[in-house]
């Protein structure tokens, strides 16, 4: 059990590291050193284990089928459902799966937003935003003739509470903001953030992509309206993800997309829409990757979030510490609650450039704007190196980036 891997509230991360096969590879002749996390996160044995299983001894379609393999399936998928919604503290009904937080996104987006949001009403975002959580209130905001609404960023990558107040007003409609910077690691007063927008009467979307791999997340503690988050963030696969929603708000959204599985009956002069969640839940999904999500779920349960989130924040203290003794480099993001992220500059260097020389000694970062160019301008930067950490990651491997950084310099000087 990788409950057993744990000692005095600390993680055994070289026994967990071993459950991670890909982990243990050499490129361009050195080890592995992924520090990529934030943008996709590696899986371990028990997910590949659950998709190698449900192909090679279950492999059907789900919910429509009599036969035992159906039945499996539909078993599995629904258990995968169920673990969900105890992770979150939701009901099963309130679990809709989705490709991923940008659908999660944009549903919520067309059909609430499309119901519920008119001429004049406005949307609220932060500045600190990925692109999936921009562009579809745009979209919804042209549409619609409404206004969407920015909440400033300070100096130290947090949003300024006291404008967003300001913001707030009886035409704001929903709210929709990120619990931590997948850019910056800024780890957002979303439980706050919920309770000011309730108080006008606005709804609430909670992007938890960068959050739910990292932390504890109770949606009825929040209280949030909505919450979305991928499955290739948690160590499952890609193309499956999870929006939650509260019941009530679900029940008086109209259908998304139209199909097999989100009907109850069909006739060419009307059609009668399923009960949730599979109202939401046109075509046949991405079964395998239900269960996937399932079984990540388990594992880091397993381990314990908040050994995690524990461990996580010391090598977030150590990797910060390190790469500021680094000459001219500075972070980008230095909030004072803040996730496993270490976005990072050093002076006349280009960050492209600084991630192939790394890439060559093995070391996997990411470069760029990371789908946030509006914060990035609000910065006045082209983008970052960003390491984002998980717990797998280890000191040693904060000292060798530390170590290749400052040979790249010198090599880029």
């Amino acid at each position: 059990m990788i409950a057993e891997q744990t000692t005095t509230g600390l993680l055994d991360v070289e026994l967990i590291r071993k459950q991670f096969p890909i982990l243990h590879q050499h490129v361009n002749g050195n080890p592995l050193i992924y520090l990529d996390n934030a943008a996709t996160s590696q899986k371990p044995l028990a997910v590949i284990d659950a998709i190698d299983d449900y192909y090679e001894r279950y492999n059907s379609n789900i919910h429509r089928g009599a036969h035992h393999l159906a039945q499996l399936a539909t078993e599995a998928y629904e258990n995968a459902r169920k673990t969900v919604a105890q992770h979150i503290n939701a009901e099963e009904r309130e679990i809709n799966f989705v490709r991923g937080t940008t659908e999660a996104v944009n549903l919520v987006a067309s059909s609430y937003g499309r119901k519920f949001v008119g001429t004049g009403d406005e949307i609220i975002i932060s500045g600190l935003e990925h692109h999936s959580n921009i562009v579809p209130w745009q979209m919804l905001c042209e549409e619609k003739g409404a206004v969407l609404k920015v909440i400033p960023v300070n100096e130290a990558g947090e949003i300024i509470f006291e404008a967003y107040l300001k913001l707030l007003s009886p035409k704001t409609k929903i709210v929709s903001i990120a619990y931590i910077s997948n850019a910056l690691g800024t780890i957002n007063p979303v439980k706050e953030v919920i309770a000011e927008a309730h108080k006008v009467g606005a709804v609430v979307f909670i992007d938890g992509a960068q959050a739910l791999p990292h932390k504890k997340v109770d949606v009825k503690e929040l209280d949030c309206d909505f919450l979305g988050f991928s499955g290739h963030k948690v160590f499952a696969s890609t193309g499956i993800g999870i929006l939650y929603g509260k019941a009530a708000l679900l029940e008086q959204m109209p259908p998304y997309m139209g199909g097999g599985e989100m009907i109850k009956t069909v006739t060419f002069e009307k059609t009668t829409y399923n009960d949730l969640p599979y109202k939401f839940e046109a075509g046949t999904p991405n079964i395998e990757g239900g269960i996937a999500l399932g079984a990540a779920i388990n594992f880091i349960n397993e381990i314990g979030l908040h050994k995690i989130e524990h461990y996580e924040h010391k090598l977030l203290e150590y990797g910060t510490e390190k790469l500021l003794e680094i000459e001219e480099l500075r972070i980008v993001g230095t909030a004072a609650n803040k996730s496993s992220v270490l976005s990072f500059l050093v002076k006349d260097v280009h960050p492209y450039d600084l991630g192939v020389l790394l890439d060559q000694q093995g070391i996997a970062i990411r470069t760029g704007h990371h789908c946030c160019q509006p914060l990035m301008d609000r910065f006045g930067i082209e983008g970052t190196c960003r390491a984002s950490l998980a717990f797998y990651n280890t000191h040693s491997e904060i000292d060798a980036l530390a170590k290749a950084v400052k040979r790249a310099v010198i090599m880029l000087k």
